[in-house]
């Protein structure tokens, strides 16, 4: 059993993976802005504050902790929040580590896909790729860069590129199940990198109990769809029709200015790093939907 210490614990991927890692007998306490239950610990990046004993016996960090890229526009403000809220958040983090002295047996963080840049490519990008060129890649490098500081302090650091994250209570279903985006974008031919959210929480749990998975590693599974193959699947899932016509890449840019890139561009993501070292419990888009929509 271990002690683990959860950023962004409250949030879509955070509140299974605790139910999952407690499941597996391990203790688990969570930093928040607003502490309401007996395990956890107040912070406050702005402030550079972090409760002291939130970080008692703890043998692993796991860093989820990160403002929403789809949430709003990216204006000035917010592309500052946006790499803020990963970059700032890990540091204060190595800094109290350092001061507490504390000797983790593990630092695993989250990134993202679009690590590789919000492009349309028929490269397949693997873990040793170059990263994009772009601001949502530039997000991924400082994010990881910041991870890897842990490296200082004799840390193993574990990232997972993470792709579309599948589940019923939140993130890009919750987004594409609307009559717009129940349609294909732009030209539909951009790929979809995703994941099941069961097979991401086990993903973090492997790096907490196996020791040989550390490193970087593409949080996707292995089957590839774009988004038309994939809005025609989700719509046959959820027994609703798909609007016959694409909505135009430019609409998308009126509403949504720059953050658009990220619904317009999209690339193939290998996942072979992985499933050497993880059997993904959904490799098929229908199945993991139907799963999905069955709970």
């Amino acid at each position: 059993m271990s002690k683990i210490l959860i950023t962004g614990g409250t949030g879509l991927i955070g509140k299974l993976l605790q139910q999952k890692l407690e499941a597996n007998k391990h203790h688990v306490v969570i930093l928040t802005r607003n502490p309401k239950k007996e395990n956890h610990f107040k912070w406050d990046i702005s402030s550079k504050f972090i409760d002291d004993k939130a970080f008692q016996n703890i043998d692993y960090i796991i860093h989820l902790a990160g403002a929403g890229i789809a949430d709003k526009r990216w204006t000035t403000a917010r592309k500052k929040e946006l790499i803020d809220s990963r970059v700032e958040s890990a540091n204060l983090l190595f800094s109290k580590v350092k001061e507490l002295n504390i000797t983790l047996k593990g630092f695993i963080s989250s990134s993202g896909m679009s690590y590789y840049g919000a492009i349309n490519s028929e490269n397949i990008f693997t873990e040793n790729d170059s990263p994009g060129n772009d601001f949502i890649s530039k997000i991924c490098i400082e994010w990881e860069k910041a991870a890897n500081q842990f490296k200082k302090l004799n840390t193993p650091v574990t990232i997972l590129r993470t792709g579309i994250v599948l589940s019923k209570n939140g993130g890009a279903l919750k987004k594409m199940n609307t009559p717009l985006f129940l349609s294909a974008l732009g030209n539909g031919k951009q790929y979809i990198p995703w994941i099941h959210i069961d097979d991401l929480c086990n993903l973090y749990i492997k790096a907490v109990e196996d020791v040989t998975f550390t490193g970087i590693f593409n949080a996707v599974t292995t089957e590839h769809q774009t988004n038309t193959s994939f809005t025609k699947i989700l719509g046959s899932v959820l027994k609703k029709p798909i609007t016959p016509f694409n909505v135009p890449g430019f609409v998308l840019k009126m509403l949504l200015g720059e953050l658009s890139v990220i619904l317009l561009k999209g690339s193939r993501v290998s996942s072979k790093k992985t499933a050497t070292h993880y059997s993904f419990k959904y490799t098929k888009l229908q199945e993991a939907l139907i799963d999905v929509y069955s709970k």
